[in-house]
């Protein structure tokens, strides 16, 4: 966490360890609540349910990483498939590749699969879609991964800081070290089969980058404070997408801009079927579409709208494929919407 910068409410009521630009450990205090937020490996966890969310994620904190490659192959054999640390490393690994391959020396000599970059290449899109707006002081990469998306952000926008906020504390470990200049983590080549990558880079930017776990549904943001919102694949994979759309409403200044990108790819292990957008109710006038449903919400004039958005830019499908392991890729036809705070 970076020194001085703190949620709104939120005072540092102590510091274990700190650099010069930054605080490494330390506890966040809500003084009119009372709660507590631990700061750890320079990452805040806020959130309403904190002990739920360090229960299910908490371990990835911990996770060493400068395990000798066989000793951690030998790990992950014991603890074995669809356990925390298998899921753990396919997360690091398809969302660290589609980030940095691009910067890793090795991966040129291995050619397989989609080219990596799906993420920036969406988020290069969006841009162009929302156009030109000003000032722009605080931008927030919501479910930012494993980060490279939020230094994008902070290329483009050099007068800015940037905010990455995501729930999976092993990605935002990921992000943390390629902010300090290192790039680590498992390239999964098959099954539980995995190569650990470790290289050094140089983002542009990354002093005025953060990254902080906080629930998307409750962000630790003022009203009114956020220039640009970012949203990449996030809106299907919330308990609520509606609550999500009026929070990061709430988030942006009059003129902001909110960016989303989604394939209305829907599950009831992320969010409940009645909050689906589309999906169901096929015998409806719109067919089920998503778009339908999100249109109603972001632009509509029915009771179910929400007040202050306005649509700039969309685009109906952008190309987004992504490694899962040496056999097998993900590809999505997200739907692109540019929208703004009025």
């Amino acid at each position: 966490m970076r020194a001085g910068r703190g949620a709104p409410g939120l005072v540092i009521a102590h510091v274990a360890s700190r650099s010069e630009a930054a605080i490494n450990d330390g506890v966040l205090h809500c003084p009119s609540c009372q709660h507590e937020y631990p700061i750890i490996d320079g990452i805040p966890v806020i959130s309403p349910d904190l002990a739920r969310l360090l229960s299910e994620r908490g371990v990835e904190l911990l996770v060493r990483e400068d395990l000798d490659p066989l000793l951690e192959s030998l790990l992950g054999d014991a603890i074995g498939p669809d356990s925390w640390f298998d899921m753990m490393r396919q997360f690091q690994s398809t969302y660290g590749w589609d980030g940095y391959a691009d910067l890793d020396p090795e991966e040129a000599a291995v050619g397989d699969g989609p080219a990596p970059g799906a993420a920036r290449r969406c988020l290069a899109r969006l841009l162009a879609l929302a156009g030109e707006t000003s000032p722009v002081r605080l931008l927030l990469d919501l479910g930012c991964a494993a980060g490279r998306t939020s230094f994008d952000l902070a290329t483009a926008f050099p007068e800015a800081s940037v905010l990455g906020v995501d729930v999976h504390l092993g990605l935002l470990r990921l992000a943390q070290r390629a902010r300090d200049g290192l790039v680590s983590y498992p390239r999964r080549r098959i099954g539980l089969v995995y190569d650990r990558r470790r290289f050094p880079v140089a983002l542009d930017g990354a002093e005025r980058v953060d990254f902080w776990a906080c629930d998307a549904l409750a962000l630790p943001v003022a009203d009114g404070q956020i220039d640009i919102c970012v949203a990449l694949n996030l809106l299907d994979c919330v308990p609520n997408p509606r609550a999500l759309l009026e929070s990061l409403q709430r988030s942006l200044r009059l003129g902001g801009r909110m960016l989303l990108a989604t394939p209305y790819d829907w599950s009831t292990r992320a969010t409940p079927i009645e909050s689906w957008l589309g999906g169901h109710s096929q015998r409806a006038p719109h067919g089920g579409a998503g778009e339908a449903f999100l249109h109603a919400l972001v632009g509509g004039e029915t009771g179910h709208a929400i007040a202050g958005l306005g649509l700039v830019g969309e685009q109906a499908e952008w190309p987004w494929q992504t490694r899962l392991h040496q056999r097998s890729a993900v590809s999505y036809r997200t739907h692109l919407i540019a929208l703004e705070r009025r």
